[in-house]
């Protein structure tokens, strides 16, 4: 199993999540507000980005983006 890889862009204020390697994106879709689907060549989901992530109060205090996982 591929690492799951999770950027944050403080200056756009964006939170990509990548399932594969960004290198094979091929076509990007909005499919709801502020929300982007990310797929290869062949048309498989290898990642999605959120628009507009933190409000503007908490992309102001920012220091550091907690990240929570579980196995379920």
């Amino acid at each position: 199993m591929k690492p799951i890889k999770i950027f944050f862009d403080k200056t756009g204020n964006t939170l990509n999540v990548w399932f594969d390697d960004p290198k094979n994106e091929s076509i990007s879709e909005e499919t709801s507000e502020e929300i982007i689907l990310i797929r290869n060549k062949s048309g498989k989901v290898i990642g999605f980005e959120v628009l507009n992530y933190l409000s503007l109060g908490d992309l102001k205090d920012l220091k550091n983006i907690s990240v929570e996982t579980e196995i379920l």
